[in-house]
């Protein structure tokens, strides 16, 4: 009885061993599929607006691409926005992540190995709102005074672009670091005498809390912000199936919201995320949804993101210079684009964001270091 109550014991303390060995051991990037969003996000379940991978999201586009493979697909939302993104990218905490320029810059110029895959989300608007009633009327009028302002994310050096535009530096303001959440609540309580931020201002417009003073009347590129795509460079060198997987469900998604007769359903699942409708509308208005979706890495995304970089640069925002030559990496997006037959479906800006010479579109334009 000893003997067989030992063995019995034996067994058991290898089996333990096992399972806490299978504990320790890192998940198995095939098993598990980990997208980090740089936004708090809204609804239930929580959701994103304003791109194709929210539609993915919403429609669960990636959870059905994957079905039957034992992939468990994983959503995580960050109120610190892409910074906070950085950190988790950093300590290896999410294999894909959709972030904005200037954060991806900063990642990238302290030396974290991302690859960034496809635009998602260009064209964003930033907007300058003030309280209901004040004196503030022009951008000039911002001087001296108490302004929020979401450092450190992609409508940062957006703002600083405005200002000096208006002969104006962000050290001639009483700068006050807010979140989005934050940036509303001091506006409504009149906590600060302005704020710049995105569509979430139109809310408190509607509601009659706050007036807009700007909202880019000229659509000029240089008061926008283009988001992406990003891979985990380890993720991408070991999985390139999974990668090339979730890209081809992505550019499906960009191409159901480039079509102009979806705007209204594309409005509408962006909406789950609780942000009004009106709001959406308001802020998508002048902007066409097929160059918004465009997942081209095209010379306009291009030249925004090394002109984010130098910029960064020239702020002291990073402490090195970047560059963008082998960061893209475009074959994944090149083949979807091929095997849906989307070659000539979006066009491929040039530099200034308008359309080269005969309005010409195309895949992806091959850049060195197969980026």
């Amino acid at each position: 009885m000893a003997k067989a109550k030992r063995t019995s014991v034996l067994r058991k303390s290898s089996v333990a061993t096992a399972l806490a060995a299978l504990l320790m051991m890192p998940l198995a990037e095939a098993d598990v599929l980990r997208i980090g969003v740089a936004s708090a996000g809204g609804g239930d379940p929580v959701t994103f607006s304003g791109s194709s991978l929210g539609i993915v999201r919403n429609q669960q586009l990636l959870e059905k691409a994957f079905e039957g493979t034992g992939t468990e697909i994983q959503w995580f939302f960050f109120k610190g926005a892409g910074p906070a993104v950085n950190e988790a990218l950093s300590n290896q905490q999410l294999d894909f992540a959709y972030q904005g320029d200037l954060p991806a810059v900063v990642g990238r110029s302290n030396g974290l190995d991302t690859k960034l895959l496809a635009a998602i989300g260009v064209r964003s608007n930033v907007y300058v709102a003030v309280p209901k009633g004040s004196d503030i009327k022009t951008i000039e009028d911002l001087k001296g005074k108490k302004v929020a302002l979401f450092r450190g994310t992609n409508a940062h050096l957006v703002a600083i672009n405005l200002l000096a535009d208006h002969k104006l530096a962000e050290r001639d303001l009483k700068v006050i670091n807010l979140d989005n959440g934050s940036t509303q609540a001091a506006l409504a309580s009149k906590g600060v005498d302005a704020a710049f931020g995105g569509r979430e201002l139109f809310k408190l417009r509607d509601q009659g809390l706050v007036d807009i003073i700007f909202d880019n009347p000229d659509n000029d590129v240089r008061y926008t912000r283009q988001c992406a795509l990003v891979v985990r460079g380890a993720y991408e060198k070991d999985h390139q199936e999974q990668v090339q997987k979730v890209v081809d469900t992505l550019v499906k998604a960009a191409k159901w919201e480039s079509e102009e007769q979806n705007r209204d359903a594309v409005l509408n699942e962006w909406a789950k995320t609780n942000e009004p409708l009106a709001s959406l509308k308001a802020d998508f208005e002048h902007l066409q949804l097929r160059d918004s979706a465009s997942p081209l890495v095209d010379d306009f995304l291009r030249t925004r993101y090394q002109s984010v970089a130098d910029q960064a640069k020239d702020e002291k925002m990073i402490r090195r210079p970047v560059s963008i030559d082998g960061w893209f990496e475009t074959r994944y997006l090149d083949q979807a684009i091929k095997n849906n037959g989307l070659g000539q479906f979006w066009t491929a800006y040039g530099a200034d964001g308008k359309a080269p010479t005969g309005n010409a579109t195309a895949l992806t334009k091959p850049i060195s270091n197969g980026g």
